[in-house]
């Protein structure tokens, strides 16, 4: 298919079909191996036309089960009968940084369990496996009065949803969420069965998961182990998994169609340009600056010792990968010939809308409403990054205070008038993470509430009369020590009395962090609440509208933007040109060796000791690292990839730079989604790292 950039006008309804994501019936080929797919709704017609591939529906069902959400932002698998899940270890990372102390640093050193009673209990990690999905956009549209105003027909939306849930999760015993598609067209119900005792049993070292660290990072050719490996209990003891990921050694031969399943977490294609104006003018720069601006405090902090290094090395990670990943994303709302697209495209749909008398005037306003909504959110768009963002309080004890405080309020009010994040059906998970053990450091959490309460400073003022109650006349610095210092938050059994004594223990309490939240949970809510009912509502009404103009104009098969929930994405193995040189569909594990030399060793080109020891006992002509054209965005990570049989080949580990800009539109003339081939995990686990006894276990 032929890129963004040089692809020739094909007439209104060929671009009316990228706009909207569609590569449906005969000329699916033509297009790619576009879409985020439900599991409720494949593409079949698209296998079958392209592939001659028509899986029936316990193979959805079965790949469906397979499959792993990560809490902490991830995707994963079921790789054994015995509760087996394999992940990326930046996935992992999170659960890593949380076991690690200053004597035993598991993110940098890696671990290996040799038997079960080794494995190291997890402090927070939940993974969800999805069960089934229902249509319930029915109902929850009955329940929203047509004529309401945006405030009504907000509380209603949200009533419901929370209804619903609740309803679900008394009845199943399972985690309900009520998930909205295509921006407010459409509202499924998925049920997750949930695992919260999760046990560590393999991480390499970081050096070779993370192998060419930042200056790699979305780059290919790539070298990267980036595995991890967890087991789920029940009852104390290893789950038993009906659904799980058979093994296929020799992974996928070039040219093989592979599927991944995983949980994408956010794409904007079927945004408006107006929408799209908005990401580039303001939200993307005002990410960008931000994470640059973390960026840099936390490489200083880190440099000033190897502690400081080792607390912060995780949340750094993640700053590093998404400021790249930004700078993708505003690089291609930057390209004139991407936005070009969008224009021709959307014009075709609403040309086609004001042509269909069946839509009605109603449905041809729904863009000028998407630009109204817009310009409110211009409006107020500082004070909600600073005040319910949270970006002028960037520290977890902060998180903790505003938690129990929301927490105690919201217990107050009926199930169905709380605020999302505290519905009765959510409140074991949020529970988790709020009374989690995790370790909390005085002095990483005093540098980093430092410096956002500058930004705060800067942003609104030092004249603005908030930001003179928060500072209480003190410098940042000053006041974020005081902060810090005087809070008792650290102790989960201090969390867990506030927590019990309700509304009236928060409000009594002295602790300087839950006084702060307290005086800074009104503004903020006032401004959360002119989001939701001047921003959001809006959006959703006015892109269920477009929704429906695209169903009418182009048929239903079409796939939502993705909403961090279960899709299955397909491509084939293959490279691809990239300045007049032909980058491989796979790397080998010699050639990391190679690229190791050519950097003398040095960090972050340097391979583990481990490896340079057992360099002799490797097949160093295996495949490593691959690329396909599978569909993938930010929350793939971990995904497993499949070939036909359903068998695992592999695991999404990252995008090259080349796919950043599929948040907006896909073309695979050049991104590639990067997997770790089956072959390289089995070959390194018996031979470097002596887990045979894990190798064995795989598939089984």
């Amino acid at each position: 298919m032929a890129s963004v950039i040089d692809r020739p006008r094909r007439g209104w309804l060929r671009a009316l079909l990228l706009f909207t994501g569609i590569a449906v019936f005969s000329g699916a080929a033509a297009w790619g191996d576009e879409g985020m797919w439900l599991f409720n709704h494949p593409p079949k017609k698209v296998l079958k036309a392209k592939y001659g591939f028509e899986p029936g529906h316990a193979w959805y069902e079965h790949l469906q089960r397979s499959s792993v959400r990560f809490n902490s932002g991830g995707s994963g698998s079921f790789v054994s009968s015995n509760g087996l899940v394999l992940t990326n270890h930046h996935i992992g990372a999170d659960a890593l940084q949380k076991l690690s102390t200053k004597d035993k640093n598991y993110l940098a050193e890696g671990f290996y369990a040799k038997t079960q009673e080794q494995e190291v209990k997890c402090v927070d990690l939940e993974l969800n496996v999805l069960m089934s999905i229902e249509d319930v956009t029915e109902r929850i549209n009955a329940a929203v009065p047509k004529d309401g105003t945006p405030a009504e027909s907000e509380g209603a939306r949200r009533a419901i949803m929370n209804t619903i849930e609740q309803e679900s999760t008394d009845k199943t015993g399972l985690r309900s969420d009520v998930i909205t598609l295509y921006n407010g067209g459409q509202y499924h119900l998925y049920r997750y069965k949930k695992y919260t005792d999760v046990r560590l049993v393999f991480a390499p070292e970081e050096a070779a998961a993370f192998f060419g660290g930042d200056p790699d990072n979305f780059e290919y050719p790539r070298f990267d182990l980036d595995i991890c490996f967890f087991r789920v209990y029940e009852n104390g003891k290893p789950a038993n998994i009906e659904h799980f990921l058979q093994w296929a050694p020799h992974g996928a031969a070039e040219g093989e169609l592979t599927f991944v399943s995983g949980n994408p977490g956010k794409t904007d294609r079927l945004d408006t340009v107006a929408h799209l104006a908005y990401l580039r003018d303001l939200s993307l720069p005002t990410a960008l600056d931000w994470l640059m601006r973390n960026e840099v405090l936390l490489t200083t902090y880190g440099q000033r010792s190897d502690e400081n290094q080792r607390r912060c090395r995780e949340e750094l990670f993640n700053i590093q990968n998404a400021r790249k990943a930004e700078v993708g994303r505003l690089g291609g709302l930057q390209d004139p010939a991407v936005m070009a697209d969008k224009q021709v495209a959307e014009k075709a749909l609403r040309d086609a809308v004001v042509a269909d008398q069946s839509l009605g005037a109603d449905t041809a306003s729904a863009w000028n409403e998407v630009a109204s909504a817009l310009k409110c959110l211009r409006e107020i768009r500082k004070d909600v990054f600073l005040l319910e963002d949270g970006r002028a309080f960037h520290c977890h004890q902060f998180l903790i205070a505003r938690t129990l405080l929301r927490l105690a309020e919201e217990d107050a009010r009926p199930n169905a008038k709380r605020l999302r994040e505290y519905r009765q059906s959510n409140r074991a998970s949020l529970e988790q993470m709020l009374f989690s053990e995790a370790p909390i450091y005085d002095d990483f959490e005093t540098v980093k509430l430092a410096d956002s309460l500058g930004l705060f400073v800067t942003v609104a003022g030092a004249d603005n009369e908030l930001v003179g109650k928060v500072l209480a006349g003190k410098s940042p610095q000053e006041r974020a020590a005081e902060l810090i210092q005087g809070s008792r938050l650290k102790d989960v059994a201090v969390r867990r009395e506030l927590a019990h004594g309700g509304l009236a223990a928060i409000r009594a309490s002295d602790d300087p962090m839950i006084r702060l939240a307290l005086l800074m949970d009104g503004p903020a809510r006032k401004v959360r609440r002119a989001k939701e009912q001047q921003v959001d509502e809006p959006l959703r009404q006015a892109y269920a509208k477009i929704a429906k103009a695209r169903f009418a104009v182009s048929g239903t098969e079409i796939y939502p933007d993705a909403t961090f929930t279960l899709r299955l994405a397909f491509g084939v193995v293959q490279g691809y040109d990239e300045m007049g040189q032909r980058m491989p569909p796979w790397t080998t594990l010699g050639g990391a060796f190679q690229r190791a030399a050519e950097h003398q060793n040095r960090e972050p080109f340097n391979l583990p000791p481990r490896w340079l020891q057992h360099k002799d006992k490797l097949n160093l002509d295996t495949p490593f690292n691959f690329v396909s054209t599978a569909d993938i965005i930010g929350g793939n990570s971990g995904s497993p990839v499949v070939n036909r049989q359903g068998q695992f080949v592999g695991i999404i580990f990252d995008g090259n730079i080349e796919s950043l800009v599929w948040d907006f539109v896909y073309s695979e003339k050049k991104g590639r989604a990067l997997a770790v081939h089956s072959a390289a995990i089995e070959e390194c686990l018996r031979k470097l790292y002596d887990a045979g006894p894990l190798a064995d276990e795989l598939g089984k």
